[in-house]
């Protein structure tokens, strides 16, 4: 932020008050609270043959994917993690996921909200290169030669 300021800019951190608690990824209204729009994190993206130990504090990020995407039984009994009827203490993913996220943040109903997309919901592909900046950086640039070129060309 220091680098930020620095620059000139004047840095103002907005609030939406239309929250709801708890809408935003991983949706447990209990833990997480403080993270918004514009502060949320950190987190960790599952992929294809990862195992991530599974606890009662991390399970809200992974109970989606475990249940519905990848079809186990996922249940919390007792202060226990089961899945498929058996005590687990770590999961191994059974695909590749992603985190989307829109370039609108304030106006954005993205990862921040339905969490991971698994690979098999992917059905798109990039068509153009709508906006590039030289090295991620305004300050460095416009990359006008790449505006509005096919992304297959690319």
């Amino acid at each position: 932020m220091a680098k930020i300021k620095s620059w000139g800019f004047e840095v103002v951190r907005l609030k939406n008050e239309n929250r709801v608690l708890g809408d935003l990824f991983p949706n447990d209204p209990k833990q997480y609270t403080n993270w918004t729009v514009d502060d949320f994190g950190p987190i960790w993206v599952p992929k294809k043959g990862a195992t991530t130990p599974l606890t009662l504090a991390n399970v809200p990020f992974y109970w989606r994917v475990i249940q519905v995407y990848e079809q186990n039984k996922l249940e919390i009994r007792g202060g226990k993690i089961f899945i498929n009827d058996q005590e687990a203490s770590s999961y191994t993913f059974k695909q590749d996921y992603y985190w989307m996220q829109g370039d609108n943040r304030h106006n954005s109903e993205d990862s921040r909200f339905w969490g991971y997309v698994p690979e098999d919901h992917i059905v798109g592909k990039p068509l153009f290169i709508w906006f590039s900046t030289k090295n991620g950086n305004m300050r460095d640039g416009i990359n006008w030669d790449r505006i509005f070129k096919s992304a297959s060309m690319m």
